[in-house]
């Protein structure tokens, strides 16, 4: 006889919450321990996965208006979407069953079979939309198909008040479709208290706009908020035309290419404009709007090193290939795919991208070899790292660089000398080890290092009291900035250089009001900022610590940390914001230093508070190699 679960000494007894007297369905046994969830409560639970925020109602929104056909689409909101979304597209409209279908569960005109469900070309198919935003607010639908049999000429209209019976009615209505979300979450309080402020809400829709825009571009959309309008995209005849359109001020090379039926269609930024992270970079597949690391590091590695590792350019790439090879269905909002075969499809985009950027550069062509892109990607695939060569900075320290006249871009491998020769140890040991050794981390650790020489251009090689010391110059110098940079800040004592000439920056209407709405912490992370326009934002000074960065590139690694900086406090996205502007200026790899520069190094890096032995963003400024395991090693 098998042991009852309460008994088992594996587990311990089995303890279930009993429901309270008279609750639930009961049996001859007692009461039941699961119940089905009410309607009202199910489609609320759905409604969480689907509708996130009033920029989640818009996607939806605009994701049916696409799929019945619409040529123009206009979005209006009001108090960032939380007062009222209204949706107007001129598409084929529904008849008065299909209208009153459309907002339960489940009920889809996209699919038919489970076929159709492993090749899937339309942006919805789940029939769970108009249910789920119905259910969090008070909804409306109007719709009229267009059709010569007078029977159809009026049109229908539904309404629901937070997932109430829908109320069906005859309406006089223009052909199309117009869906109207009032009063957003006013049933669910707990979910309400959660959404940002009403500009922060209002970038979310205008974003949902212009990725919807940049996914068609043969279509109008237009966005009013609050009765302005702050979007307007006219139908573009390319991908690219769409794209310049968009990104206004955005420098973009575009150009379409295909092979392996992939076809792929890029508007790509310079890379001295690249960002510290992938926000720019709009990515589209079959029409879809997602989010994509592994892709975004794929047009990043195309680039070449050109492009220093962790920076992606700004732009959108859309990729179009057979629906049955990727999959949209893993994610509540379709907002991430995935491929049968990714690795040969971020090859297949990284050389197309390669074949335009690495022939034809921004400034010129670059003289590589003709296979240098299918030997590479072909025997090593899509590396997670691109070497770095930092192209728009003046080295600090007065270090040097040695550009590769045959390579405008240092796309080719790189080959670097010793800058100096190490000095030769004692062949005693025993004048490798004074009596007394100072410790990473003790006062004055770093001063007493003997520099002996620089390998790779790279790598700093020292003798200490026990150990070779060996640190990466570039980690160590940017944690000397980032160190400075810090204390200033919290001293409010920044010390800034003003612009002779203003820097002007073209951003997003959104991100325009998001950097002026921050002037003031700016201000203290050295940063003067005006806004000169709608989505014009004027550099007046930056911090003298980072006198050799561009502005530009501060002013946009500073936004993309705060844009995602989520619940973090603000002080925290400017404490990441200065580890960025501090990598900006500080030593790179390939940099030759003097000894001179290099025993600087080490005396700052002794005037560093706190030192972890780390840099800003985590990685070891050095290593140690004992002596006593080298001479064991070479058998001494």
């Amino acid at each position: 006889m098998s042991r009852a679960p309460e008994a088992d000494p594996r587990y311990g007894p089995l303890r279930m919450p009993h429901p309270a007297p008279g609750a639930g369905p009961t049996n001859p046994t007692g009461p039941l321990r699961i119940a089905v969830l009410p309607d009202d409560l199910a489609d609320q639970i759905a409604a969480g996965e689907v509708v996130e925020r009033p920029a989640s109602v818009v996607k939806e929104l605009l994701e049916n208006a696409i799929d019945a056909g619409a040529r123009r689409i206009v979005v209006e909101i009001e108090s960032g979407g939380v007062a009222r979304v209204r949706v107007v597209d001129d598409g084929e409209g529904m008849r008065p069953a299909d209208a009153a279908l459309s907002i339960r569960r489940h009920a889809t005109s996209k699919l038919r079979t489970r076929d159709d469900l492993a090749a899937i070309r339309s942006l919805g198919f789940r029939g769970e939309a108009l249910p789920s935003i119905a259910s969090v607010c008070r909804f409306s639908l109007i719709t009229r198909t267009r059709s010569d049999d007078p029977a159809d000429q009026a049109g229908t209209r539904v309404e629901i008040e937070g997932g109430s019976e829908p109320r069906v009615s005859s309406v006089g209505a223009a052909v199309g479709t117009i869906v109207e979300a009032r009063d957003l979450f006013f049933n669910m309080p707990a979910r309400l208290k959660f959404l940002k402020s009403r500009a922060t809400e209002t970038g979310h829709v205008a974003n949902v706009v212009t990725r919807a825009a940049l996914a068609y571009p043969a279509l109008a959309f237009t966005l009013f908020a609050d009765k302005r309008r702050t979007r307007e995209f006219l139908p573009a005849k390319t991908f690219g035309e769409r794209a310049q359109g968009v990104l206004v001020g955005e420098p973009l090379t575009c150009f379409e290419d295909s092979a392996d039926d992939i076809k792929v269609e890029a508007a790509l930024g310079a890379p001295e404009r690249a960002r510290a992270g992938a926000s720019g970079l709009h990515l589209l597949i079959n029409g879809r709007p997602v989010r994509d690391h592994s892709l975004a590091r794929a047009i990043a590695y195309a680039y070449g090193s050109v492009l220093p590792p962790g920076r992606y350019p700004a732009g959108a790439l859309h990729l179009t290939l057979d629906p049955s090879v990727v999959d949209v269905n893993v994610h509540p909002q379709k907002l991430e795919v995935r491929f049968a075969n990714a690795r040969a499809t971020f090859d297949t985009v990284t050389k197309l991208i390669a074949r335009h950027l690495g022939t034809s550069a921004w400034r010129g062509p670059v003289r590589a070899p003709a296979t240098y892109w299918e030997e590479r990607l072909g025997l090593g695939g899509i590396a997670e790292t691109p070497v770095s060569n930092d192209y728009d900075t003046t080295v600090p320290y007065a270090a040097t660089r040695q550009a590769d006249g045959n390579d405008a871009w240092g796309i080719g491998e790189a080959h670097v000398r010793v800058a100096e020769a190490p000095a030769r140890a004692s062949e005693h040991s025993d004048q490798l080890a004074p009596a007394q050794a100072l410790l990473p981390g003790a006062p004055g650790f770093f001063g007493s290092l003997r520099f002996l020489g620089q390998t790779q251009r790279t790598l700093l090689v020292c003798e200490g009291a026990d150990a070779l010391y060996i640190i990466d110059q570039h980690a160590a110098d940017e944690r000397v900035r980032y160190d400075r940079l810090c204390r200033a800040r919290k001293a409010r004592s920044m010390a800034t250089q003003r612009l002779l000439f203003p820097e002007r920056v073209e951003l997003s209407e959104d991100e325009a009001s998001l950097i002026d709405a921050s002037r003031s912490e700016l201000a203290e992370a050295g940063l003067e900022c005006t806004l000169i326009g709608a989505r014009t934002i004027a550099v007046h000074t930056i911090p003298t610590l980072l006198a050799t960065a561009a502005p530009e590139r501060l002013l946009r690694d500073v936004l993309d940390e705060l844009e995602r900086r989520g619940e973090r406090a603000f002080s925290d996205a400017i404490d990441m914001a200065l580890a960025t502007m501090a990598c900006h200026a500080a030593i790179r790899a390939g940099d030759a230093l003097s000894r001179e520069q290099v025993e600087a190094l080490l005396r700052n890096l002794d005037q560093v508070g706190d030192f972890s032995g780390h840099c800003p963003h985590g990685r070891p400024v050095l290593h140690n190699v004992p002596f006593a395991e080298l001479l064991r090693k070479l058998g001494r």
